[in-house]
């Protein structure tokens, strides 16, 4: 089995391709590193299975030979980034996910999007499952992410319908764990970095907002489940633990054993005020849920950027 995952240089393309090694799949990553880290892939040079070929997924995506699964996870993700890289990040939600379904088509391949838990918005259900519409901003400064991902909802769904492509979405809420970049702006890099360089640990308002975080193994996991099922989606996958962002902040305040204060600073624009998956799809049809906790996932995460020279040398 051949598999090309775009965005593999990312932090959840770079887990993909190491499990889909480990399951004897030959691995085409492609990166154009705008947000991507080669480093993040740098342990499976010497596989011969695995190749990392630099491209722009918005420019084309050509891949010699058979295809059996393409993986769409080419996106910047995190606040910090697309904010920063609006069109970009509208650019791959839509043509690169235009040019990831054609290749998809033309090997006869299975087609796998990462869509988000962020195209339900600043929801008014709550737990959020797949048939809620969401409650999204256009216009917002989030927009340009969420509206993206929506948009590659959709056109997924007109290759299914329209061109007969096997695809599937999955709907990812909030994941962590190492190859996280210390300053990608979300919580958890954040939090972990200041408290780990006794820094002042920035909770956006008062706090009381929620999220449900997923330790990335248990994400790959239902991912992988996902590709292997033939089901379209789309399907949430992602951890119904819910806490408030304060809670998360004094665990791994906690857990680094820091004595880093916690101050508050401006919520950002169209922050979701709650977020939880209902996994209740993923249990049943695939008999998934998360197996890792909290405190050892976090631990885990914590053991990364202890070690992570962009800490070490601020420290």
């Amino acid at each position: 089995m051949r598999a090309v995952v775009t965005g593999g240089a990312g932090f959840l393309g770079s887990h993909l391709c190491s499990e889909l090694l480990a399951r004897d799949y030959e691995v085409v990553a492609l990166d154009n590193f705008v947000t991507g880290n080669p480093g993040n892939v740098a342990h499976l040079s010497d596989d011969a299975r695995f190749k990392l070929v630099r491209c722009d997924v918005t420019d084309y995506v050509h891949v010699p030979g058979p295809v059996d699964l393409v993986l769409h996870f080419a996106s910047p993700a995190s606040p910090i980034d697309y904010l920063e890289l609006p069109i970009q990040t509208l650019k791959v939600g839509s043509i690169g996910t235009w040019h990831a379904l054609g290749l998809a088509k033309d090997k006869g391949a299975r087609f796998l999007s990462a869509s988000t838990s962020e195209v339900y918005g600043d929801p008014q259900v709550h737990p959020q499952p797949e048939t809620y519409w969401g409650h999204v901003n256009p216009v917002g400064p989030r927009g340009v992410y969420d509206e993206a991902k929506r948009f590659g909802e959709a056109l997924t769904m007109a290759y299914r319908n329209a061109h007969g492509v096997d695809t599937a979405l999955v709907r990812i809420f909030n994941t962590y764990g190492p190859r996280m970049r210390p300053r990608d702006g979300r919580a958890i890099p954040a939090f972990i970095t200041q408290a780990l360089r006794g820094e002042p640990i920035t909770v956006a308002g008062d706090g009381s907002q929620t999220r449900s975080v997923c330790y990335v193994d248990d994400l790959v996991r239902g991912i992988l489940a996902l590709a292997d099922s033939g089901l379209p989606g789309p399907m949430n996958v992602g951890n119904p633990r819910e806490l408030s962002i304060l809670q998360l902040a004094e665990t791994i305040r906690d857990l680094v054993g820091s004595r880093s204060e916690i101050v508050f600073i401006p919520r950002p624009t169209d922050d979701p005020t709650v977020r939880q998956p209902d996994i209740t799809f993923a249990r049943e049809a695939l008999g998934w849920e998360p197996e890792i906790g909290l405190d050892e996932g976090l631990a885990l995460t914590v053991a990364y950027f202890r070690t992570h020279p962009d800490v070490v040398a601020a420290s």
